[in-house]
């Protein structure tokens, strides 16, 4: 196996907006990566720890502090359960960890920023309710009772972070687009058309996204105009059963000014086993895009990202977004058909190239690769969703989740690497 030099890497930082910055006066130097983020114990649940993970469902740069990210949490610890979720930490509210690489070039935390509803209270990781952007899924807590429903909660699972020092955040449930002011107050809630949350909205046909399969990624162009979000599987449209194009699944645009929708296909290469995760932006119609499965490294695991382009792509978002079903060729929607009929109907995918391939280049171990940001000059910064560092036991109880290669719980780490 080919190994990747972690050296060091080192990167002139933007001129700082603080006089008192420092850390933007001179360079970073990311040589002691990969580093595991800090941690502490969130729970014991039948003599399993919890800890106070999670970071790395979503990853962000600050917009203008070069050295400086924003992770973010999903809706929490959970394992599955008849036909949902025990929560060992039912009243957990998903959280932006918003760090910096210092002088020394070690992680350090400036602070946690929990997500709130519009009135400021924090929110939960539990579902919401019927017509609210519900999946179906029950919440338990960890003797199997019913909990409720969160009309905020959310599953989120990428972050942007816009100019103007506020968030944009994307969600498994609805699914959702949610934007939030500096402190993690809730400012909008995009969601499709027939979800009711807010008068903005994005086409009907993501509301068929999978259960635990919504909007897995979110990014920002550079010009700070429009959020490119992606759906992590083929969604079930017009439903599961009839839904047969196992390898597609859909990139979505939203304009931030006028609110306008664009939609284009993405052609997976492992097909429905496989998550298309975080998005990062290289130009405003370049990106880079995560693809894995579920699998260890070590145990054969698909870790890779694809420089992708869309200005050649089709935009399929047809002439109705009210549609439920969305675009249909032949009366067939999108995910009955073949690419074969797909092509000779005019559409065509985004193109895509290999970018890296993490396991055979670096041995990467972790299974849920979920966090990327581009910094330029071919440099990408990965991170990784421990799980809180617990898995199901077969029983929906938690138990240790320990990476195979090394023994140890699996817990959020930062890499560095060179893309092609």
């Amino acid at each position: 196996m080919k190994k990747l030099l972690l050296s060091a890497i080192v990167f002139t930082a933007f001129a700082s907006c603080k006089d008192d910055d420092k850390i933007n006066n001179q360079d970073i130097n990311y040589a002691k990566l990969p580093q595991e983020f800090p941690f502490s114990k969130l729970a014991t649940v039948n003599g399993v720890d919890v800890i106070n993970g999670g970071f790395g469902s979503g990853a962000a740069a600050h917009p203008t502090r070069k050295g400086e990210f924003y992770v973010i949490t999903d809706r929490g610890p959970n394992t599955d359960y008849l036909n949902g979720k025990k929560f060992p930490a039912p009243n957990f509210t998903p959280t932006i960890m918003h760090f910096k690489i210092n002088a020394e070039g070690n992680i350090e935390l400036i602070k946690y920023i929990k997500l709130k509803t519009p009135s400021g209270q924090p929110i939960t990781g539990l579902p919401n309710p019927a017509g609210m952007g519900s999946t179906g899924e029950t919440a338990y807590d960890s003797s199997g009772n019913v909990l409720g429903t969160d009309n905020y909660g959310l599953d989120s699972e990428s972050i942007v972070a816009s100019a103007d020092g506020t968030f944009w955040v994307s969600d498994e449930y609805g699914p959702h687009i949610v934007h939030y002011n500096t402190d993690g107050v809730e400012l909008e809630r995009i969601s499709p058309i027939g979800v009711n949350t807010g008068p903005r909205k994005l086409p009907a046909v993501l509301a068929k996204r999978r259960a635990n399969r919504g909007m897995e990624g979110l990014c920002i162009t550079p010009d700070g105009k429009t959020l490119v979000g992606t759906i992590q599987s083929t969604m079930y449209v017009p439903t599961k059963a009839l839904a047969t194009n196992t390898t597609l699944t859909r990139i979505v645009t939203f304009d931030i000014a006028t609110g306008q929708t664009k939609q284009y296909l993405y052609k997976q290469n492992g097909g429905g086993s496989d998550s298309v995760c975080d998005i990062t932006a290289i130009s405003s119609t370049e990106f880079l895009v995560i693809e894995r499965d579920g699998n260890y490294g070590s145990q054969g695991g698909t870790k890779k990202v694809y420089r992708i382009n869309i200005a050649g792509a089709s935009d399929v978002n047809g002439t109705d977004i009210t549609a439920v079903d969305g675009m249909k060729i032949n009366n067939k929607t999108l995910e009955q058909s073949t690419w074969d009929e797909i092509t000779n109907a005019g559409l065509k995918p985004v193109s895509k190239v290999l970018a890296i391939d993490l396991v055979a280049k670096l041995g990467y171990e972790h299974d849920k690769f979920e966090g990327i940001v581009y910094l330029g000059n071919n440099k990408l910064a990965v991170f990784n969703d421990d799980d809180f560092g617990i898995l199901d036991d077969g029983n929906g109880n938690p138990k240790a989740k320990i990476l195979p290669k090394t023994g140890k719980v699996d817990k959020g780490t930062m890499y560095v690497v060179d893309i092609q």
